[in-house]
């Protein structure tokens, strides 16, 4: 596939400040660090400026450490320079502009699903934003696996077992909820 078959660049940046964080996200289609970052610089948004290095997480991408895509990109635009730190598990596309303004993106995995990646660009350009990349992700990962499960109490009942009020006793029960004697003035006789 080549660049002009490919479609759209899904990127969100922030339209604002940029926040503590993030300057926005970005969610390419694979994991195939040439294509994606061809992509990304020749198709980003030329009101943002003009790509001039990026800095990578490597978790994020399939690449070889001491290929040559993992030091520069062939781009319609031309060649530009790449790198990484080898323990960066960040998740952010660091995008070093040709005015040399810095824009953290974060990298949503090209395995997501729609919702869940649209939720993550809105939070990532979201002015109050002042959660990490990484963090961001693991609550998109937590937020769906737990959607899918069934509450404690229904996987209980579920068993066999039964859901129980517990509840403080009221006044003229004892601890077990058991009614007590009372006087006329409601003390306990």
């Amino acid at each position: 596939m080549t660049n002009s078959d490919r479609a759209p660049l899904r990127i969100s940046l922030n339209p604002g400040p940029p926040t503590p964080r993030l300057h926005g996200a970005w969610w390419p289609r694979s994991r195939d660090l040439q294509a994606e970052c061809a992509d990304l610089i020749d198709n980003f948004p030329s009101t943002a400026g003009r790509p001039a290095r990026l800095l990578f997480s490597r978790p994020d991408w399939d690449a070889q450490p001491d290929r040559p895509s993992t030091r520069r990109i062939r781009a319609r635009r031309g060649i530009v320079k790449v790198g990484s730190f080898p323990e960066d598990d960040t998740h952010v596309m660091t995008v070093v502009l040709s005015s040399r303004e810095r824009l953290d993106l974060l990298v949503i995995p090209s395995g997501t699903d729609t919702a869940t990646a649209r939720i993550l660009m809105a939070k990532a350009t979201d002015g109050r934003n002042v959660r990490s990349a990484a963090d961001l992700l693991a609550s998109a990962t937590t937020r769906g696996a737990d959607e899918g499960a069934e509450p404690a109490e229904s996987t209980w009942e579920n068993e066999g077992g039964t859901r129980r009020q517990v509840s403080a006793p009221g006044p003229g029960h004892d601890d077990q909820g058991q009614p007590r004697d009372m006087g006329r003035d409601g003390d306990d006789i």
